[in-house]
């Protein structure tokens, strides 16, 4: 029996060199087929040199890479909260042309909270992504100085800096029409019969809430509905439970249409009229944004603003890795559901 006690044998790693010995190949043709070059490797050397990869338990050394290139096979996403479906379907695209490029993405989340943005954006930095995608939305769209010197020393070793929303020199940025989407769902609801209408918002200043109260306030309004009640609590289903509690409280008129800033708030707050003994979708009409698949599901299906979150990850994926970008416009459209009946 081997003694517990005794220094453990060390196995040298395996080298690129090994591969190509394996493979039968050269260095480079080695180096090209499995780091991801721009240069073509004829198929059947390449499939040679994985299957040698493959049997000697090669793994590329990504600090080494990172070195080599000055940026590793690494995209870096911020998220606010991964558990909200929003930013999974965005981290869906985000892996989706990752997987296409060969390379990982890495996931950090920063709960909305700027000082841990900055931590992460500086731990993250030490692997020198190829680049880096800032999903959250931030309080009054801008960053600060410190996150600014942060970025600014990923983009100076070969990182691509991409932000949602963002309008800062250097930083690649992906918009959403949250204004105009919002704006188009309040205009159909008023069309709809409904005149009254309450918004379950986040904190004043986060950019995206700010930016769907107003559509939604501007494109209700001008369609003949009053102006909404808004309370303010946050983007989670819990936020969309208590402001809904608290609208309750007040009193909530039957025919009244409450506009969650996302689909998530609105199932909250659709749960809690519910516990109250209201109808959902009967005498108070709910909608939500984004259209995540749990919206289609609730009774009543939730009517919303369909945003193709997906490919907005993808686009923001291109946009951290593309020499050349564009942003493409992202479209939206309004779908509306029964949760929202047209009022006789």
């Amino acid at each position: 029996m081997a003694d517990p006690t005794s220094p453990r044998r060390t196995v040298a790693a395996v080298t690129l060199d090994d591969v190509a010995r394996e493979a039968g190949v050269s260095l480079a043709t080695a180096s090209r087929a499995l780091n991801g070059s721009t240069r073509k490797v004829a198929d059947a050397y390449r499939e040679r040199v994985e299957a040698a990869a493959a049997r000697l338990g090669y793994t590329a050394n990504l600090s080494a890479q990172a070195t080599a290139r000055g940026t590793s096979a690494i995209i870096a996403l911020l998220v606010a909260d991964i558990a909200d479906p929003y930013f999974g379907l965005i981290a869906s695209g985000v892996a989706r042309g990752a997987d296409e490029a060969g390379l990982v993405v890495t996931v950090a989340i920063t709960e909305r909270d700027a000082d841990r943005e900055v931590r992460l954006v500086r731990a993250l930095r030490g692997q020198r992504p190829r680049g880096l995608i800032l999903a959250a939305s931030r309080p009054s769209g801008e960053f600060d100085a410190t996150l600014l010197q942060e970025l600014d020393q990923l983009r100076a070793v070969g990182g691509q800096v991409v932000a949602f929303g963002a309008d800062t020199e250097g930083v690649r940025g992906v918009r959403i029409d949250n204004h105009g989407g919002a704006a188009a769902l309040g205009a159909a609801l008023a069309e709809r019969g409904y005149t009254r209408a309450i918004v379950l918002a986040a904190a004043e200043g986060i950019v995206t809430s700010d930016n769907r109260v107003a559509g939604f306030t501007d494109g209700f309004t001008g369609a003949g509905g009053e102006a909404p009640r808004i309370y303010r609590g946050g983007f989670s289903r819990e936020a969309g439970r208590a402001a809904m509690a608290e609208a309750l409280a007040d009193g909530v008129a039957t025919g009244t249409v409450v506009f969650g800033i996302s689909d998530v708030v609105a199932i909250g707050a659709l749960s809690a009229a519910r516990d109250a003994g209201r109808e959902p979708g009967g005498d108070i009409a709910f909608a939500g944004f984004d259209d995540i698949p749990t919206g289609r599901d609730v009774t009543p299906a939730l009517t919303t603003v369909r945003v193709p979150l997906e490919e907005v990850g993808y686009q923001a994926f291109r946009a951290a890795t593309d020499l050349e970008w564009a942003p493409a416009p992202i479209g939206f459209d309004v779908l509306l559901r029964d949760s929202t009946p047209a009022l006789a």
